[in-house]
């Protein structure tokens, strides 16, 4: 059987969590908890029965938690749905902001102020440059979402952003689009998103502890072109719900009694080549590693600025409409009985000989209780 994450918190969660019972966040025991339990029968779920061949199936309730490296793919799913609604027939460009290596430890301290704060700066850089008419000259459409690690697992914060190539004019109604191939000058950028981090840190009580080379050396941001609104989306989608490390990643684990002396190794892809490679940590180092992408309670990791705002939907729609997309009327809920007991019901098949499963019973949650 292949190895899951919840397999070595299992085996290593109780020693992590005695071992740091005073350092570890309300945050860290809550997923930690929730991917052991998730699809088990802490959580309830279903019986069905096979009438033909008499198998049985017990389908387990998953936990949902953001973090669970098995319950992003539906995530992922009904995320793009909606995005697809929120498409530009133009071209896309995806931009990356990174905090420098010096920010990082009081970054990771101060988490959810210092996330909010990434957003805003590099928000607010990016729809302050794209104003100049040299560039576009207009209000810029952008969706955001904060990734906090490297592929080996390393605590890197930063943001990518997706962004339609082009703005509206003055008047709310006029497209200004982008030049072929650019989207906004990278060096500008970095200067704006320097500077307005620093505004916002000097608001703080955090703006001491920060060296002065800091605001000195080039922040580094990245922007390039990445196809049509479906071809981005593709681009963007895995950065969605993506978690800081999949299953699918993990290879194997050497059990030597304490979870200090056993070792994790997994795979990832490295940046600058594209060549696999493998990594091995204690468990407890693997744990560690881990737990430091948790997000903090609330956080929203995702955010739409512009014409891509909540409020501003209806202009989008408008301007869907102007660029020549075919925008399809919303569909209202079904309430006639009649219709709605027509709708699809999901099918299992039984394992076994492969003839539809029937519904059983229900499986109360078990007593287990999340810390």
């Amino acid at each position: 059987m292949a190895l899951e994450l919840a397999d070595i918190f299992r085996e290593y969660g109780a020693a992590y969590r005695q071992k740091y019972a005073d350092k570890l966040l309300p945050s860290h025991r809550q997923v930690m908890w929730a991917i052991e339990h998730c699809r088990t029968e802490t959580l309830g779920g279903q019986v069905y029965h096979c009438p033909a061949c008499h198998e049985f199936r017990y389908s387990y309730h998953s936990c949902r938690n953001r973090h669970c490296p098995k319950c992003q793919h539906e995530q992922t799913e009904a995320w793009l749905e909606v995005q697809r609604e929120l498409l530009l027939p133009v071209p896309y460009f995806m931009l990356t902001f990174t905090l420098p290596a010096e920010l990082r430890d009081l970054v990771s301290r101060n988490q959810k102020q210092m996330y909010a704060l990434l957003f805003r700066a590099s928000a607010e850089a990016t729809q302050l440059l794209a104003l100049d008419p040299r560039y576009i000259g207009g209000q810029i459409g952008l969706v955001g979402v904060l990734h906090t690690w490297t592929r080996n697992l390393i605590y890197h914060p930063h943001v990518h952003y997706l962004a339609p190539g082009g703005g509206l004019g003055a008047d709310g109604q006029a497209w200004l689009p982008s030049r072929q191939h650019f989207f906004l000058p990278v060096k500008a950028l970095s200067k704006l998103f320097r500077a307005a981090f620093r505004r916002g840190l000097q608001k703080t009580a955090l703006f001491g502890q920060i060296s002065k080379a800091v605001w000195q050396k080039e922040w580094v941001v990245h922007c390039k072109p990445v196809g049509d609104g479906q071809a981005a989306l593709k681009y963007l989608a895995p950065y969605i719900h993506r978690v800081a490390i999949s299953n699918r990643r993990l290879i194997s684990i050497e059990q030597r009694g304490s979870m200090e002396a056993s070792q994790v190794t997994f795979q990832y892809r490295a940046s600058d080549t594209g060549q696999l490679k493998r990594c091995t940590l204690s468990v407890e180092h693997f744990i560690q590693r881990f737990l430091q992408h948790v997000l903090p309670h609330g956080f929203v990791k995702v955010r739409y600025y512009g014409f891509f705002g909540a409020t501003l939907r209806a202009r989008l729609t408008r301007l869907q409409l102007s660029l020549g997309k075919q925008v399809a009327p919303k569909e209202t809920e079904e309430t006639d009985p009649e219709t709605a007991a027509t709708k699809p019901q999901i099918t299992i098949l039984c394992p076994k000989c492969g003839q539809p499963m029937l519904f059983q019973r229900e499986i109360s949650p078990g007593t287990c209780r999340s810390p």
